[in-house]
């Protein structure tokens, strides 16, 4: 009963499926997305070259991290819960969950492609993974030139530039200093055991800045806490910390949460609500030039060429344009109905802690459409009210 991961180790998004399936003793093999088996076979069910996608014993295909991994939970992996059962410790872990798969791209692109004299020998090796097996030196060099130099433009679209990357460095160095904080007193972002607060940042931590030489350098030098963090995420073993005051397993408590978790929500309130609030009001003004669009139309997703364009906003004194992503709104209904499904007493505690650390409007950022899953694509819902 053995599972497939198919992906890249250079892949943020491969890393969070990767690091819920170590963690949770899953049996799995991992495939790299350029072998035959994932092109021929996997890729014609799904309809594109996406990783990560993963096999279960079954035969079944899911792609998508956060599907991967709320699969295996239910299919009962989980040593310890993944959704905190608290409903305010609930929604921090999504709002971490959001901020972490999308918030972090651009010192995620910043570090892996800007620093091409240090970089650049380990990513030609580890982009082998979406190589055919054997291709030759010189046709395997032209197709890297060709995979690197797209990503180097959604770099620039994800808004890092030659005004911006300072701006960027200074961002990533302030929650480095937030993470290792919070992380020098509690094993995990949330308390004592791996929740999807995890496993959302991790893709990024680890994928690229816990990975990539020169950010791989900047982590265990100036927060080595975070490095620990790190490796923790990718540990089979069960890790308990007898120092700690939230080891054993137990989570933090809602009602007296600690002052480093509180600084990095404010932090992801100035560096990433502005910019999820963006693409929000950009994808309702597309939505409402194309009444058109039918319930269950395709968002061709995950692509710089989704057709919802660039959105502008302010970043740390600076005005850029990033891409919108639709599937970014995924992530972020995944909290607005964590929080519409409490009780009208918890959304009150939930509102008073996101508003004291100036989060209370990520509630009603809504598309005016919902983003579904179908088939593994993502697609546009129904009219929300």
């Amino acid at each position: 009963m053995t599972y497939t991961l198919y992906g890249m180790g250079a892949s943020l998004y491969t890393a969070r499926a990767r690091s819920y399936m170590r963690m949770n003793a899953v049996p799995f093999t991992e495939i790299k997305a350029g072998s035959k088996e994932f092109t021929e076979e996997i890729v014609p069910q799904i309809g594109r070259w996406i990783i990560p996608t993963m096999k279960t014993p079954e035969g079944a295909i899911i792609q998508d991290g956060a599907d991967i991994i709320d699969h295996l939970d239910a299919e009962g992996f989980s040593k310890n819960p993944i959704y905190p059962a608290d409903p305010k410790v609930l929604l921090i872990a999504h709002l971490f969950e959001l901020f972490g798969s999308h918030g972090l791209l651009r010192p995620a692109m910043h570090y892996r492609w800007n620093f091409d004299e240090v970089n650049l020998p380990f990513l030609r090796e580890t982009f082998r993974d979406v190589l055919p097996s054997g291709m030759p030196d010189k046709e395997e060099e032209a197709v890297f030139l060709h995979a690197s130099g797209r990503m180097r433009q959604a770099t620039t679209v994800f808004g890092v530039n030659s005004q911006t990357q300072k701006l960027v460095e200074e961002s990533y160095a302030q929650f480095l200093v937030l993470m290792e904080q919070h992380l020098r007193v509690h094993p995990f972002i949330l308390g004592g055991h791996a929740t999807i607060a995890d496993y959302g940042l991790i893709g990024a931590m680890f994928a690229h800045l816990g990975r990539d030489p020169v950010p791989l350098r900047l982590m265990q030098t100036n927060a080595p806490n975070v490095f620990r963090w790190v490796e923790r995420m990718n540990m089979p073993e069960t890790f308990i910390d007898e120092a700690a005051a939230t080891a054993n397993g137990q989570l933090i408590d809602g009602n007296n949460l600690p002052g480093s978790l509180l600084q990095l929500m404010r932090f992801i309130a100035d560096d990433y609500l502005p910019e999820i609030t963006a693409h929000v009001e950009r994808a309702n003004s597309w939505l409402e030039r194309h009444p058109e669009i039918e319930t269950g139309s395709p968002t061709n997703n995950k692509s710089m060429k989704s057709g919802l364009g660039l959105a502008a906003f302010v970043w740390r004194r600076a005005e850029i344009e990033t891409v919108v992503i639709p599937y970014r709104f995924y992530l972020l209904q995944r909290l607005q109905d964590a929080f519409d499904d409490q009780s009208e007493g918890d959304r009150s505690a939930i509102h008073s802690i996101f508003g004291n650390t100036g989060l209370d409007t990520i509630f009603e950022t809504r598309t005016n459409r919902r983003l579904e899953r179908k088939d593994n694509q993502e697609i546009w819902g129904a009219v929300q009210s």
